[in-house]
């Protein structure tokens, strides 16, 4: 009986069969039939980044304490705290509005700036809105830190206001024992008798509480209701407390120095940045 020989449709006349690439271990052409298809992973939707959130590491680095490196020890041995709570996790982020701590004290991730304002008239002393012209408007374009005045001067008072973001700065003020002096010309309603000038030196109560200056006397070449006084005291109103307690109002009310800083090339109305030479003189103070 002869054998019949069937072709297979995937052999060719000499007896070959094709590469199906399926189980074939030495083909070089990739198969992709049904569930060998390459897997396409979906891409997950970035989580948006928040302009307002910062790395606590650099939140600290920024505000001059330390390097980044450095800041990331500090943060591991529980130095800094967020919101009143020491946080140790690395790459935690922070708001700028928190209230963020180093070793106690409060920081801020911006680099300091220190400006001094020779206040004009007609501007009051504050940062909140809806109380008309501000001294914030005369600074506006002096720094893009968020600086804030040290103290106060009334609307109609004159002279030098320091503004900065610089806490260490700010206690330095308000510390009333140790506080920077401020140095007032005032000008009263009448002339300061001398035996209230006296009285004014040597320290008087008001309700129990102890009043002290600094200093206070006649400015040389003035009539005799023009006062030069000096005060630690970061507001004004204590001028006028002084002056009533003794049946005296005031006129007129200029700061004329801070510390060591003067009006001296800054006209009313205008603003400079103090130097490095005069921010380091007033942290000595």
């Amino acid at each position: 009986m002869k054998k019949i020989m069937i072709m297979s449709r995937n052999q060719d006349s000499k007896g070959k069969g094709k590469t199906s690439g399926r189980g074939n271990a030495n083909s070089k052409t990739k198969s992709f039939a049904r569930g060998n298809a390459p897997f396409k992973k979906k891409s997950r939707p970035q989580k948006p980044s928040n302009p307002d959130e910062i790395r606590l590491n650099k939140y600290v680095a920024n505000s001059g304490m330390c390097s980044r490196r450095e800041a990331d020890e500090n943060i591991a041995i529980g130095l800094v705290s967020v919101n009143g709570k020491v946080v140790t996790e690395m790459g935690y982020k922070v708001n700028r509005t928190d209230e963020v701590r180093f070793d106690g004290q409060r920081i801020t991730p911006e680099a300091k700036a220190y400006v001094l304002l020779n206040k004009p008239k007609g501007f009051a002393t504050t940062t909140a809105e809806g109380k008309g012209r501000t001294v914030m408007d005369l600074v506006a374009n002096a720094t893009n830190a968020n600086i804030k005045p040290i103290g106060r001067l009334g609307r109609n008072s004159l002279g030098l206001l320091l503004f900065t973001n610089d806490d260490v700065i700010v206690q330095k003020f308000t510390n009333s024992k140790n506080g920077v002096a401020r140095l007032f010309q005032v000008e009263l309603d009448k002339n300061l008798k001398f035996e209230d000038l006296k009285k004014i030196q040597e320290g008087f109560k008001v309700e129990g509480k102890l009043i002290a200056v600094e200093e206070v006397s006649y400015i040389q070449g003035e009539s005799k209701n023009k006062i030069g006084i000096k005060i630690k005291n970061t507001g004004n109103t204590i001028l006028r407390t002084i002056f009533d307690h003794f049946n005296y109002d005031i006129v007129k009310i200029d700061c004329v120095a801070i510390g060591h800083l003067t009006k001296k090339d800054i006209p009313r109305g205008h603003w400079k940045h103090l130097t490095e030479q005069e921010v380091n003189t007033l942290k000595m103070l």
